[in-house]
C-alpha cells in the first residue's frame, strides 16, 4: 500500500506531538521511542522511518521552531536599528521560538550540536546552521558588511552556540541573564567585526 505525502506528514506530525508529550511527562531520558509510537498510534518501529532516533526528534523540534524566526525578526525590526540591535533582536526571536522546548534541548545542543555530533542527527543540523548562518549574513549585508571572513562566521556561530548552552540552563527570572549574555556577545562580536575591517 503506497502511502501519500499527506499522509506521511500527517503521522510526523503526530509523532513529534506524541513526543513532545512524552517529553514533558517523563523528562527526554525517561521517554521511550516505544512510547512515543504508541502515542502517536503507529507501530514502534515505524517511528524509525521517520527519526532515527529521539535526538533527532530534538533535532526536528528545534528546526521546526527556529524556521520562523527570521519572520518574527523581519516584523519587528526597525529601520534604524544598529548593527547590535539587529543581531540581538534575530537571536532573541529564535531563542523565543525554542522556549516551549527548553527543557530537553540540552539533548540538541550537547549530541547534535557538537563537533562530535551523532550519527542520524547531522543532517537535520546542518539545514538549522546554514539557515541560521544565511539570515545573518542579510542581516550583516544590510549593515554594510557583505563579505565578512569564515573566521568571523566561526567566531559568531562559537558565540551563538554558547548563548544557546547557557540560555537552556539558565535559572534567572525569564532568562535575565541570558540576555545580558547575548547582549555582551553581540556587542564583542560586532567590535571584532569592526576590527577585523579596520574600522
Amino acid at each position: 500500500m503506497r502511502i501519500t505525502p499527506a499522509a506521511k506528514e500527517e503521522t510526523r506530525q503526530r509523532l513529534v506531538a506524541a513526543a513532545v508529550d512524552r517529553f514533558r511527562e517523563e523528562g527526554f531520558e525517561a521517554a521511550t521511542t516505544r512510547n512515543i509510537a504508541r502515542q502517536a498510534r503507529i507501530a514502534a518501529g515505524t517511528l524509525f522511518n521517520y527519526f532515527p532516533s529521539k535526538e533527532a526528534i530534538v533535532s526536528a523540534l528545534a528546526a521546526d521552531s527556529l524556521s520562523g524566526a527570521g519572520d518574527d525578526f523581519a516584523r519587528r525590526k526597525r529601520p534604524s536599528a544598529s548593527l547590535e540591535e539587529d543581531l540581538f533582536l534575530y537571536i532573541a526571536a529564535g531563542l523565543r521560538r525554542l522556549k516551549r522546548h527548553r527543557a530537553y534541548l540540552h539533548t540538541f545542543v550537547q549530541a547534535a550540536l557538537s563537533p562530535l555530533a551523532m550519527a542520524g542527527v547531522s543532517g537535520e543540523v546542518d539545514a538549522i546552521r546554514v539557515s541560521h548562518l544565511q539570515e545573518v549574513q542579510e542581516i550583516l549585508a544590510d549593515h554594510e558588511l557583505p563579505e565578512i571572513s569564515p573566521v568571523a562566521m566561526q567566531l559568531y556561530w562559537t558565540l551563538y552556540l554558547g548563548i544557546l548552552s547557557y540560555w537552556i540552563s539558565d535559572c534567572s527570572p525569564k532568562q535575565e541573564d541570558s540576555l545580558a549574555l547575548l547582549d555582551q556577545s553581540v556587542s564583542m562580536f560586532c567590535d571584532w567585526l569592526r576590527r577585523e575591517r579596520g574600522d
